[in-house]
């Protein structure tokens, strides 16, 4: 008996053992494949939002999925180019026009003149600059040696897009063949189960990519009415650079509010003044407002979930984890409503007895 319970005993010691094994060599292939994860990650998320419109135009005019699938992915990179040359085209000429100044107002800097020179002059920088020139040289020299670096981060996103601009049209190619498969193999009991998973995540993601470029829309326009109002030139550009930034969560909003304002103070104090007051406000409704009431609907979430979502996988993941917090969020909802423990269900009271009723036979006698 004794020989069996060691038998036993060892046996569960080396499950336990191979478990620990087994998770120790997961954690490290996903740190070492950390990149190539997160790379499959954004581009599953792009390619659910852009599923739906390949299925609705093969539906609809195209028939072949190869064809849908190019046509989508070639109006969503029309757009993307668009938005790039509304942005870069009236900032390469203004960077241009900055270039021909540029001597100029280095020597009115120099002296202390011009708008430039004389807010070096009140600050106390031109002075500091002067005292301290050795330094700020070789700062200089310091920060031009790791130029081979920042041009192998610049090779290595450029070459991260492209995989998950590829991988993306793939999956979305693929979407159909990858959808029969899953459903063949969990038979018919589950198949209805994942379609209804796969609808929920698709609205989720899509209707997180819709309330979030509606909220950037609305925070785009009203920047433009307050730059347009106090004169700032070039408001558009500045609102559509606004708009841009405030896609990303928690720190958008404030990227844009200090490209804004700091426009406006370049054209004057007082409009300066009147725009970083607007993003303090706006960025109190965006918060308590906007963000719960469109959010919170469009991905039917509650909006204390969504703020802790964004928060939690902001200090995990930085800005990836901050874009992808609220779909994931989503989509765990929909998991642990599908496969997680329901609640027991109350028994369906008992049918009433009726009243009793006597076999058929003779009468007793009396």
């Amino acid at each position: 008996m004794s020989n069996a319970d060691d038998r036993v005993t060892a046996r569960h010691t080396l499950v336990v053992i191979g478990l620990v094994l087994a998770t120790v060599f997961a954690l490290a292939f996903v740190y070492a494949t950390r990149r190539v994860l997160v790379w499959v990650v954004v581009a599953a998320f792009f390619a659910v939002a852009l599923k739906p419109l390949v299925d609705r135009l093969q539906r609809r005019l195209v028939r072949r999925r190869s064809l849908a699938t190019l046509l989508v992915f070639l109006a969503a990179f029309v757009l993307l180019a668009l938005l790039a040359a509304l942005i870069l085209v009236p900032l390469s000429g203004e960077l241009g026009r900055f270039a021909d100044r540029a001597p100029e107002l280095l020597r009115d800097a120099r002296a202390g003149q011009g708008p430039l020179g004389q807010l070096l002059e009140r600050t106390g920088a031109r002075r500091y600059v002067s005292e301290h020139s050795d330094q700020l040289r070789d700062l200089g020299t310091r920060l031009r040696q790791p130029a081979v670096g920042v041009l192998r981060g610049v090779v290595e996103t450029v070459a991260g897009l492209v995989t998950v601009i590829v991988l993306a049209y793939l999956m979305v190619l693929e979407a159909p063949r990858i959808t029969r498969g899953l459903l063949a193999t969990a038979g018919d009991g589950q198949g209805d189960r994942l379609r209804r998973v796969g609808r929920e995540v698709s609205r989720t993601v899509t209707g997180y990519l819709t309330g979030n470029l509606l909220i950037s829309v609305i925070c785009g326009v009203l920047t433009y009415v307050v730059l347009a109002l106090t004169g700032v030139p070039f408001a558009a550009v500045i609102a559509l650079l606004v708009a841009v930034a405030d896609l990303i969560p928690l720190v958008g909003a404030t990227l844009g509010a200090v490209i804004a304002a700091g426009a406006g103070f370049l054209h004057s104090p007082t409009a300066g003044i009147v725009v970083l007051v607007f993003f303090v406000v706006y960025q109190q409704v965006e918060n308590h407002l906007l963000q719960p009431l469109i959010l919170s609907r469009a991905v039917r979430l509650n909006p204390l979930t969504v703020l802790v979502s964004v928060l939690l996988a902001a200090e995990l993941a930085g800005l990836l984890g901050a874009l992808l917090a609220i779909p994931a969020a989503g989509i765990v909802q929909t998991l642990l409503r599908e496969y997680g423990p329901r609640r027991l269900r109350p028994a369906p009271p008992a049918a009433p007895a009726g009243p009793s009723r006597r076999p058929a036979g003779p009468a007793p006698q009396g």
